[in-house]
Formats: structure tokens, sequence, C-alpha cells
């Protein structure tokens, strides 16, 4: 007897591989609509708290180096127990809770940067919108006229719903007593530089590119507008999320126009720039 033809390997199924039409390639889309919200859900609610793992590690790594590094400065023993620390001044502690604000966006950054280049070392920067591979989405002119423009929209919306909530936070700002020439402009580099670099690497870099994947672009920009303005609840209550959600908006569909992370970067840091600018000016 002739053994059986067997076909060409060109013709075998791969092993593992789902057959179209079989029961194995239908499994996944099986899911019905209930199950595929259901995933979302699981997968938003992911993100949100990798967001909250970011903020938290960048925050408890800050408030230890300060803490450390601070003692280490002034001759203290970082490990003594609270009754027999000695007495902090009113410009000490300002001095330190600048630093731990600062700190914490260094942090977050390089967190960000290392979760993005240990997960996928090939395409880090393509993940977090740092590349130029792919040609920017908006044209020169009509991004520089949106830089332009928008503080002036910012302004208005912030001062306005300020004053609509009765808050504080558009209007009487004064600076600190306590902050030195120096001191100041370490400030403003954290307001525009700092603070944008480390916030846009998490919310539109790394958290917009999960999002995007599970939702779209259109979900993705509602879903980190939505993380940035709860990220800035405060005494105010709802005031400060409101205000800064039409911005919010704006940054996640300039990352999604052009395709890359800098402009919305450049756009968050002079929106606070421009911000703190019109708050202090004399009059």
């Amino acid at each position: 007897m002739k053994p059986d033809r067997v076909a060409p390997p060109s013709h075998l199924e791969p092993p593992g591989e789902p057959v179209a039409g079989s029961a194995q390639s239908r499994a996944p889309g099986t899911r019905g609509p209930l199950g595929r919200l259901w995933a979302a859900t699981w997968q938003l609610g992911a993100i949100v708290a990798l967001v909250i793992l970011y903020l938290g590690a960048a925050s408890l790594l800050s408030l230890a180096a300060v803490r450390v590094g601070f003692d280490l400065w002034n001759g203290i023993d970082p490990f003594l127990p609270p009754e027999r620390r000695p007495f902090l001044g009113a410009v000490e502690l300002a001095h330190r809770a600048f630093a731990i604000d600062a700190l914490r966006q260094v942090f977050l950054a390089a967190l960000v940067l290392g979760g993005a280049w240990w997960r996928d070392r090939a395409a880090w920067r393509r993940r977090l919108a740092l590349d130029r591979e792919r040609p920017n989405g908006m044209r020169p002119v009509a991004l520089l006229g949106l830089l332009l423009v928008w503080p002036v929209l910012h302004i208005a919306w912030v001062t306005g719903t300020a004053e609509l909530f009765g808050a504080s936070f558009g209007q009487h700002v004064r600076l600190s007593p306590f902050m030195s020439q120096a001191a100041v402009t370490a400030w403003l580099v954290y307001l525009a530089i700092l603070a944008p670099v480390a916030e846009e690497l998490l919310l539109r870099g790394e958290a917009f590119a999960r999002a995007n994947a599970v939702v779209g672009p259109a979900g993705a920009i509602v879903v980190t507008a939505l993380i940035f303005a709860a990220a800035h609840i405060s005494s105010w209550g709802l005031a400060r999320p409101i205000s800064l959600l039409p911005l919010a908006l704006a940054l996640g569909w300039l990352r999604w126009r052009t395709g890359r992370l800098w402009p919305g970067i450049a756009l968050h840091g002079w929106s606070n720039l421009a911000l703190v600018t019109y708050l202090l000016w004399p009059g």
C-alpha cells in the first residue's frame, strides 16, 4: 500500500494558531457588549492605578531624599525620633516643601522614562511620543498660533472659574516673603519646565498610549484629561479640577494631532507661566 498523500508544509496550519472559522478563532468574538465593557473598564482602572502608583512612588522618593539630604546638610541625624528632632523654622520648612515638590517631578519623569524603556527598549520613544520618525501632524504656523492664543483663554477660564466658585486660587496671589530671588527663579523653572515635563510624560505619554489601545484617541483624550483634573483636587473641591479641564483636553488633543509630546509640554509650561505672571503682576 502506498502511504496517504500528505499536504505540503506550506498548507499546514501553524501549531497553536487559531483557524479561521474554528471554535478557537471565534472565542474572542463571542464576548458580548457587557464583556467588552467590563474588559475596557478593568483596563482603564489599571491605568488609573498605574498613575497613582507612579505618583505615590515619586512622592515617597522625594520625601525620603529631602528628609535625609536636608538633615545631613544641617548636621541632623535623619533617623532621630520626632520628639528629639530640633525645631525647624519657617524658612527651612518652606525650602523643604519646595524641594519635595521639585524632586517629585524629577523622580516622576525618571520613573516613567525608565518604565517605558524597560517595557519596550526598542520603541519606548515612540510609546511616549518622543520619536521623530513621523512628521508633525500640525503645521508650525497653526501650532504657534495656538501657543500664543491659548494662555489668554486659559487665564480667562481659570480666573472666571475661581470667581464662580468663590475660590482664591485665581486671585490675590502673593509670593511668600521667605522666598529669595534664587528661590523665585527655581519656582518659575519648576512651574514652566519640571512639572509640565513630568506630568506630560506620565499622562499624555504613558497613560495616553495605554488608553488609546483600549478606547481609541478620543477616549484617551477624555480619560487622561479626567485623570489630570482629578489629580488636582484640593481644599477648593471641584473648582480647581474644573478650571484645568479645558487645558487637559487641549493637551490630549495636541498629543493626538501632532503625534508628539513636545508641543503639549510647551503649551503646558507656557500656560503655567502666563497664568502665574498674570496673577502676580502688580496692580
